[in-house]
């Protein structure tokens, strides 16, 4: 299955097991009540959520799940950018990130003399927006810096990361769109408790505090998504879908004006307006009683009081009658996306209809664009997706060209495959594949607190959970769906009237950045606490043992035949999923990638490749290649019924497929448009400038490849004959699914071709150092860019599993997450990037180094004070005691309700024996912590990383950046994209 917005998820999850084994059931609405709370449910509901609307007009929606000690929790409310005014577009997101800054009671020392500031802050904003004299606003900026901070000594940053982090909380973010704004958390379960002390105040009265520096992380974000194509395709599509909804007319981040004058009255006026009881909801999933849980979520959040809230309503959108064409310019390859907008008012029959178009076009094995263009190689890539919003859907085709090829063509292939869903040119039988395969991704989602939380956050969003019966009972016609409905709804609703946007290579002379301002580094307070962080900090956690694993318990070790098995009882429900693993990866076969590749568009005697991708899907099953530096994994997965249907399919193709010249020629072709497009690519660029960094000049990245000359040269049967013979080396076998190994075994002889003997693996092409650099260094690659990508590399020590414990902790403690000290000085202190972090990289194996790895991500015109404020970092260790209790909280708690379950145990198991690990690591890292101290982590950046040369690897425009400057950090080498890729 490809991977699908979590909307769509929500439209089918929830009755995909009903659609195939109990279609006659009903879904209606239904009442009760239990422990004095009345509530609402659908009848057959299989995630059994319960919907409550408390007196204040507050949503709680819960789902128990009780396989992990642990809750998914999301606090929705529903505005974002679609409800931003149009005078302060960017205002909702800027809220969402004002939510974590605290209140009158925490992230204060001293509230009473905070509050004056603050105020003259409000005051200066106002001033600053209505100057329109360039000399004069530069006066009140600095006056709103100096003034800023002397509040900030008052304040305590990250104060409710740090109670998140010390009850053991995960995933602490938010994120804002088009008709949300919401909060993310992932707790244990025995934290609720704290929990719901903290949210119900986080609410109560955010205080705009730290406010200027935190603006500047989201000018950062914005310069951030200047330097992103694909975010100016999706805002370009958008302006040309949507010319009368805020959709198209107003962004999420907000314009560059908006942002340089924003009006801490009017976020605080959104604020009151918006975050009432009766438009927002408390949605938890996971390991707790309804009945317990309800009463408590109802004492934190009944202060607040419902007022009425005015939805956003667009006029109507004009039909889109002929093609609207846009063009946007940038860096990277040219691409091409085809989007149509669907009608707001779609009925429950529709929508289906709309995902069965979608999935027939593209589900990644059988649709007529994978089959048509991918499979046969016409495009370099090619895929669909919808996005199901509230007012109005979108449905989009993207294309991405081969060498040579214009993007016209590409549009062209891509209507030509929707013409043919018009015309009924496809096999209706997909219909009831698709639902098959939904089945069996609906049977994993219920299985996670996460997918189950994110699908009722769509309903609430669309409406307020009234919805949920379409929801659930929607997918009880996903299978009925006809040849005709979907003809029929091809035609109305992707016609002529669409959006075309050519993503074209070039330079974008519409860029505006959003300049640097000069900001003064403001206090941070580490080592403070409010005295209600002290409060929900001592509230008490009923205790919750930590599990460890017992590899001689929790595996089954047997034979298949002449190789190892090792198994573990999938005892919840019919999905298996079964791997080969050898000890043998890329760094040991320069022709194993390409051959991998190779695989997908090769037949056999009996059926060529798309019908291979189609009997796949049929059966609801998948099959995938993979490899690291070390290993090759072929693994499977589906329904237990179709156990050896898709293992044998799997074995044939393998085993018996034959050469294709020309689909090898389409091959080549597409891998050299791949390389040459890599080279377009930032990320690409940083990653292959840190493999410089830490391996020399001969590197995995830029030797373990062919060349140009030697990838034209390669022939079929080199590949054919790499696939043939992979059995004849030894691999191991890794099984999750029903069977016991006993029945493993016999379900897989004369399925799976065993030898009683194997070859010896192949040799290493060459064993590759990672080696410490003796003196500093700046690796630099020009890339056309607003911002400054940069990488500090250092590799150090062997493995040694001793070093294991300290390892973890530091890097919780220095760089790894948003209560760290990395991103409270980079970020909260010097705003000087949106996205920062460190961390002391554990290799893979006993033999290879650690590294440590640091990043900044900063306007080019930042990147000396962020050099400087990353190294300090680096040099001079940050000493915290506050710190280290938090880190250390943290990840005890997180030890203790983490399960580690299903295949995921064999492969901690595998993981572990390549570096010489037998045992659960977790163990002994939980057992250590209590007695390591800030002395010790001090010694550990001592010894290892402070004062000692790195290699900088830096990405960004040399319009922007001075070489010349560089040099004063180390000797500058301008390395061209042919030293990074090796080609």
């Amino acid at each position: 299955m490809k991977n699908l917005r979590l909307s769509l998820l929500g439209v089918v999850l929830s009755l995909l097991l009903n659609t195939l084994a109990f279609a006659q059931k009903t879904f209606d609405w239904k009442t009760a009540s239990s422990a004095g709370y009345t509530y609402k449910y659908v009848s057959n509901d299989p995630m059994k959520a319960r919907f409550y609307t408390l007196p204040n007009g507050l949503t709680v929606i819960l789902s128990e799940n009780h396989k992990e000690p642990r809750i998914a929790a999301l606090i929705p409310t529903r505005a974002g950018s679609n409800t931003d005014p149009r005078t302060n577009t960017g205002l909702a997101h800027y809220l969402e990130h004002m939510l974590f800054k605290g209140t009158d009671k925490f992230g204060s020392l001293d509230w009473s003399k905070e509050k004056p500031l603050l105020d003259q802050v409000d005051a200066l904003y106002e001033k600053y927006n209505k100057t329109t004299d360039s000399s004069q606003r530069k006066a009140i900026y600095k006056e709103i810096d100096r003034v800023s901070g002397e509040a900030a000594k008052f304040a305590i940053a990250n104060e409710y990361d740090k109670m998140m982090a010390s009850m053991g909380g995960q995933g602490t973010n938010a994120f804002t769109s088009y008709e949300q704004t919401v909060y993310t958390e992932d707790i244990p379960a025995n934290a609720i408790d704290r929990f719901l002390k903290l949210q119900g105040e986080r609410f109560r009265n955010p205080i705009l505090r730290i406010f200027h520096t935190e603006l500047e992380a989201v000018y950062e974000e914005k310069n951030r998504s200047l330097d992103n194509d694909g975010w100016k395709v999706y805002e370009a599509r958008n302006a040309a879908l949507f010319p009368t909804h805020n959709y198209g007319q107003q962004t999420t981040i907000g314009t560059i004006e908006h942002l340089k004058n924003p009006s801490l009255v009017e976020i605080r006026n959104y604020f009151k307006k918006y975050y009432v009881p009766n438009n927002m909801a408390i949605i938890m999933v996971g390991d707790f009683n309804s009945d317990v849980l309800i009463k408590k979520i109802e004492a934190s959040f009944k202060y607040m009081v419902a007022k009425p809230v005015q939805e956003y309503k667009s006029a109507p959108e004009a039909p889109i009658t002929a093609p609207l064409v846009r063009e946007v310019f940038g860096p990277t390859p040219d691409a091409l996306t085809i989007a149509w907008r669907w009608s707001g008012s779609l009925n429950a029959k529709e929508k289906i209809i709309g995902t069965i178009v979608d999935e027939l076009m593209s589900n990644s094995k059988a649709g007529l664009i994978d089959l048509n263009l991918v499979k046969a190689q016409k495009v370099l890539r090619a895929s669909c997706s919808p996005e199901w919003n509230k007012d109005y859907a979108v449905w989009q085709m993207t294309g991405s060209p081969k060498k040579d090829q214009s993007l016209d063509e590409v549009k062209a292939l891509l209507l030509g495959e929707l013409d043919k869903l018009k015309s009924g040119t496809f096999d209706e039988s997909i219909i009831k594949a698709i639902a098959a395969n939904y089945k069996m991704n609906a049977i994993q989602g219920l299985e996670n607190n996460s997918s189950r939380a994110y699908s009722l956050l769509e309903s609430f969003v669309a409406d307020k959970a009234n919805n949920w019966t379409d929801y659930v009972a929607i997918n009880d016609a996903l299978g009925k769906v006809t040849k005709q409905d979907v003809m029929d709804f091809a035609k109305k609703y992707c016609g002529d009237g669409y959006v075309i946007v050519y993503k074209r290579k070039g330079t974008d002379t519409n860029i505006t950045k959003v300049d640097k301002p000069a900001i003064t580094p403001v206090e941070v307070n580490r080592e403070a606490q409010s005295e209600f962080l002290k409060d929900v900090n001592t509230t008490a956690m009923s205790n919750i043992e930590p599990k460890w694993l017992d590899f001689n318990k929790d595996i089954k070790k047997g034979k298949v035949g002449t190789l190892e098995a090792l198994t573990v009882k999938n005892t919840d429900n019919d999905l298996f999923r079964l791997s080969y693993r050898f000890d043998m990866g890329s760094w040991n076969s320069k022709v194993l990638p390409i051959a991998l590749q190779y695989l997908q568009f090769v037949g056999t005697d009996k059926m060529n490749a798309e019908q291979i991708s189609t009997a796949f899907y049929r059966l609801a099953s998948n099959f995938n290649t993979s490899y690291t530096d070390h290993h090759i994994t072929l693994a499977m997965s589906g329904l237990n019924e179709n156990f050896a249907k898709t293992v044998s399919l799997f074995e044939d193709l393998l085993t018996k497929c034959k050469k294709d010249d020309a689909a090898l020629e389409l091959l080549k072709g597409r891998l050299l448009k791949q390389r040459s497009d890599a080279k377009l690519n930032k990320g690409a660029i940083l990653q292959g400038l840190a493999t410089y960094a830490s391996y020399g000049a001969k590197n995995p990245r830029n030797t373990l490849q062919f060349t140009d000359a030697e990838l034209k040269a390669l022939k079929s049967e080199d590949l054919i004959s790499f696939l043939h013979d992979l059995f004849s080396y030894k691999h191991a076998v890794v099984y999750y699914g029903p069977k016991s190994v006993e029945e493993l075994a016999v379900a897989l002889k004369g399925v799976h071709q065993i030898n009683t003997t194997f070859k010896a693996d192949l040799p290493l092409i060459a064993d590759f150092k990672m080696e410490s650099p003796t003196k500093p260094a700046v690796l630099f690659t020009d890339y056309d860019m607003v911002q400054a990508e940069i990488n500090w590399v250092r590799p150090t020590i062997p493995f040694s599993p001793s070093e294991t414990p300290i390892v973890e902790l530091y890097n919780n403690y220095f760089g790894g997450g948003m209560s760290s000290i990395v991103f409270q000085t980079i970020r909260e202190s010097k705003a000087l990037a949106y996205s920062t972090y460190a961390f002391y990289q554990t290799p893979n194996t006993k033999d290879e180094k650690y590294r440590m790895i640091a990043y900044i991500g900063t306007q080019a015109d930042k990147i000396h004070e962020s050099i400087a404020g990353m190294d300090e970092l680096l040099n001079e260790f940050p000493s915290s005691e506050k710190n280290l209790e938090t880190a250390i909280a943290s990840m005890k708690k997180n030890y203790q309700t983490e399960r580690i379950t299903q295949d995921n145990i064999i492969y901690t198991y595998l993981n572990g024996l390549d570096k010489g690990v037998k045992t659960d690591e977790r163990q002994a890292i939980y057992q250590a912590l209590d007695k390591l101290t800030l002395a010790d982590l001090k010694k550990f950046q001592d010894t290892l990383l402070a004062k000692k040369p790195y290699s900088m690897c830096i990405v960004a425009s040399e319009k922007k950046v001075n070489l010349e400057d560089l040099k004063k950090y180390g000797e500058v080498k301008k390395l061209t994209l042919e030293d990074v890729f090796g080609y």
